[in-house]
C-alpha cells in the first residue's frame, strides 16, 4: 500500500479557498452596500448598526457555503480512509443522486458493498481451504524463498511427527525435506519420515504471497494404496485359482473314490477294465485341462519384452489367417508397411483374435473380415466379425474371464500384453454399422518404422 501523503503546510488549504471563494462572491454587494449606506443621510447610529448587520450576514453566508462543501468532503474521506483499512461497515447517509458530490458518496457506499462481500468471499474460501487442507491426508508444505517452512497442514505433522509450532520457521534440510526441493517437480521416491516410511507420489510447484516466490510441497503416501491393490490382486487371484482348480479336483477326487470302490469288489465286476479306462481317461483330461489352465497363466505371468526386428505387415497377416482352417477369412488389403516388432508375439496375439472372430462367426453362420490401415503415425490392425456380439464388454481383459466353455480367459489379456509391450493399445467393442465385434490393434510406428 502506498503512504499517504503528508499535506503541504505552504499550500493554502482547501477549506480556506471555499471560504475565499464565498467572501469573493459576496464582496461586490456588501462593499457597494456599505458605501450607499456611508455615503447616504443616516445618523451614525444607523450606519454603524447596519454595516455590523452586512458584514455579519456577510461572513456568516461565507462560513456556511464553507461548512456546507466542506462536510461531505470530510464525510466521503473517512468513508474512503476506513475502506483503506479495511472497515467496510461505515456508510455515508443523506447521499442525493440529483448533484455531483452525492452520486460520489453513492458510489463509495456501492464500493464498501462490494469490498464487504469480497472480504466475505475470501474469508469463507480460506476458511473452507484451511478445513480442506487440514481434512485431507496428504502432507502440504509451503517454504518461502529461504527454504523456512511457512505452513504445514495437520498430514504434514503426523509426518514429521511434531506440532505445527515447533515445525514453522525450520530449514527444509532441518526437516529433512531438503531434497524434496530439489530435482524434478513430479516424481516419485522413497524416503522415511519421523511419521512413515515408504514410497512417495513427490509434487512440487511454485506460488507467490506478498510478491515474493514460495515453494509448495506436496507428498501423498503410495505404500498404502499399493498393499491394498496387492491384496485384492491377490484375492481375486487367489479366488480364481481355488475356482480352476477345484473344477478339476472335484471330479477327479469322485471318480478315484468310484475307481477304488470297483477295485475291492470281490468278485471284480465283469466291466472293471472298461469303467478303469473311463475314469482314468476322464481323470487324465482333467489333469490336462489343468495342466494348460496353469501353462497359460504361466505365459502371462512370464511374457517376455519384445525382440523387435523388421517385420512386412501384408505377409504376417496373410500366414496368419492361412492358419484358421475352419471358416474362410476374408482380407481387406492395406498399404504396404514395415514395422520394428516381435514377429512371434504379434502372431500369438492375432492368432487369438482371429480364432475369436471365427468361434463368434461360426454361431451365426457370418464372416471374418481383416484388414489394416496407417491412421496419424500408428498401425492399426482390425477384425471384425459377424458373430451375435458381446454382452458383456466391461470384462473382457479381466484374467481368467471367458464367455466360452473351454475358455481359459487368458487369450485376451495376454493379447492385451503383447500390445502394450510394443507401446500401443488393443481394443474390442460390438460394431455400430451391423452385427458382430471389431478388434482393434493399434501400434504407433515410430522413428525405426518405414512406409515401403
Amino acid at each position: 500500500m502506498k503512504p499517504v501523503r503528508e499535506p503541504d503546510e505552504s499550500r493554502v488549504s482547501h477549506e480556506r479557498r471555499v471560504l475565499l471563494f464565498a467572501v469573493l462572491a459576496g464582496a461586490p454587494g456588501g462593499l457597494v452596500s456599505l458605501i450607499l449606506l456611508w455615503t447616504g443621510d443616516f445618523s451614525l447610529r444607523t450606519q454603524w448598526t447596519l454595516s455590523v448587520l452586512i458584514v455579519g450576514l456577510w461572513l456568516g453566508f461565507a462560513f456556511a457555503a464553507r461548512n456546507h462543501m466542506v462536510r461531505p468532503v470530510q464525510t466521503l474521506a473517512n468513508l474512503l480512509a476506513a475502506l483503506r483499512q479495511g472497515d467496510y461497515s461505515i456508510q455515508a447517509r443523506g447521499a442525493r443522486v440529483t448533484d455531483a458530490l452525492g452520486q460520489a458518496i453513492i458510489e463509495a457506499n456501492a464500493l464498501s458493498e462490494m469490498l464487504r462481500e469480497q472480504r466475505l468471499g475470501a474469508l469463507e474460501a480460506t476458511a473452507l481451504l484451511r478445513t480442506v487442507m487440514e481434512e485431507i491426508d496428504v502432507a502440504v508444505f509451503a517454504f518461502d524463498g529461504d527454504a523456512r517452512l511457512r505452513l504445514i497442514n495437520r498430514a504434514g505433522e503426523r509426518l514429521l511427527a511434531r506440532p505445527a509450532e515447533a515445525l514453522l520457521g525450520r530449514t527444509a534440510e532441518a526437516l529433512g525435506l531438503a531434497d524434496c526441493l530439489q530435482g524434478e517437480p513430479h516424481r516419485t521416491l522413497s524416503m522415511t519420515f519421523p511419521g512413515g516410511a515408504g514410497q512417495w507420489d513427490l509434487r512440487r510447484s511454485t506460488f507467490r504471497q506478498g510478491g515474493l516466490p514460495h515453494e509448495l510441497l506436496v507428498l501423498s503416501d503410495l505404500s498404502r494404496a499399493l498393499r491394498e491393490e496387492e491384496r485384492q490382486a491377490w484375492r481375486r487371484l487367489i479366488r480364481v485359482l481355488s475356482h480352476e482348480i477345484n473344477n478339476s479336483l472335484a471330479p477327479i477326487k469322485s471318480i478315484a473314490g468310484s475307481l477304488r470302490n470297483l477295485v475291492r469288489m470281490d468278485p471284480p465286476p465283469a466291466d472293471l477294465e472298461e469303467d478303469l479306462f473311463q475314469g482314468l481317461t476322464v481323470i487324465a483330461g482333467r489333469a490336462e485341462a489343468l495342466s494348460r489352465f496353469m501353462a497359460s497363466y504361466a505365459r502371462l505371468a512370464r511374457l517376455p519384452p519384445p525382440d523387435r526386428k523388421p517385420m512386412d505387415v501384408e505377409p504376417w497377416i496373410r500366414r496368419v489367417v492361412e492358419l484358421e482352417t475352419r471358416l474362410p477369412v476374408e482380407i481387406v488389403p492395406g498399404p504396404p508397411v514395415t514395422i520394428q516388432a516381435d514377429g512371434d508375439q504379434l502372431d500369438q496375439l492375432l492368432i487369438n483374435l482371429v480364432r475369436n472372430g471365427v468361434d463368434a462367426a461360426l454361431e451365426t453362420g457370418g464372416g471374418v473380415r481383416v484388414g489394416w490401415s496407417v491412421v496419424r503415425g500408428h498401425l492399426e490392425v482390425w477384425v471384425r466379425d459377424d458373430g451375435p456380439g458381446l454382452a458383456d464388454t466391461a470384462n473382457l481383459f479381466v484374467p481368467f474371464f471367458t464367455t466360452k466353455r473351454d475358455g481359459t480367459g487368458i487369450g485376451l489379456v495376454l493379447s492385451r500384453q503383447i500390445a502394450e509391450g510394443h507401446g500401443g493399445t488393443l481394443t474390442l467393442v460390438n460394431r455400430s454399422d451391423g452385427p458382430g465385434c471389431e478388434a482393434r490393434l493399434r501400434i504407433p510406428l515410430g522413428a525405426a518404422v518405414t512406409l515401403s
